[in-house]
């Protein structure tokens, strides 16, 4: 059935494509940016500019959305997908503000942990969501996103050491409550990209 549906034009999964590649872009500027914790400012911009585009492409999608008859899986799923992806973003926005706004002094080796696990979930929703397109691919739709459900487990003891360090460690009451807001908003990434997975498995499930 699945197969069947699959319009020939692909505008959906076009769409999907360019928001996905949005997010890897933003990713790396994310990444790029706590792990050198120089040149703030213009992996800020670089990252607003991610999410700027990807807000774009969300409006066509569900501009789309509404005016297409006859669609490649449920509307509700296809709306779920695209605003759950846009979740990514808006929260790498977040980080990259909240690292400027906050005036953070150093960063720890636990947030750089985090911002790569953040990133390798990205690339592993930007690699789910281009093989939707292919039915025939479901066992490495699926395991991907076990992928990312095994990565955002690992942001989980990552933040959980990296808070139980913070609390013990850091004498600046200041320093802690910026990094813990990091710590989080970092975390809450992957568990956005674990949201994006369990929507993917399932629309992959219902019509496969």
């Amino acid at each position: 059935m699945f197969g069947r549906l699959m319009p020939r034009e692909g505008n959906f999964f076009e769409l999907f494509n360019a928001h996905a590649d949005r997010i890897v872009e933003g990713a790396h500027n994310l990444e790029a940016m706590i792990t050198s914790f120089s040149d703030l400012e213009t992996h800020a911009q670089r990252i607003d500019g991610a999410e700027r585009a990807a807000d774009k492409v969300t409006h066509e999608t569900i501009t789309l959305l509404h005016k297409t008859f006859i669609t490649p899986f449920d509307r509700e799923q296809i709306h779920a997908l695209i605003t759950r992806m846009d979740d990514i973003l808006d929260l790498m926005q977040d980080v990259a503000e909240s690292v400027v706004l906050y005036d953070l002094q150093r960063i720890t080796p636990e947030a750089k942990q985090l911002a790569e696990i953040c990133k390798m979930c990205c690339e592993r929703v930007k690699t789910a969501v281009s093989l939707l397109t292919n039915v025939k691919q479901s066992e490495a739709i699926l395991k991907t996103c076990e992928e990312i459900d095994r990565l955002e487990s690992d942001a989980d003891r990552v933040m959980r050491a990296a808070m139980s360090k913070l609390f013990r460690d850091e004498p600046d009451v200041k320093q802690l409550i910026k990094l813990r807001s990091i710590y989080e908003l970092l975390e809450s990434i992957t568990d956005r990209c674990e949201d994006v997975a369990n929507i993917i498995e399932g629309i992959v499930l219902e019509n496969s």
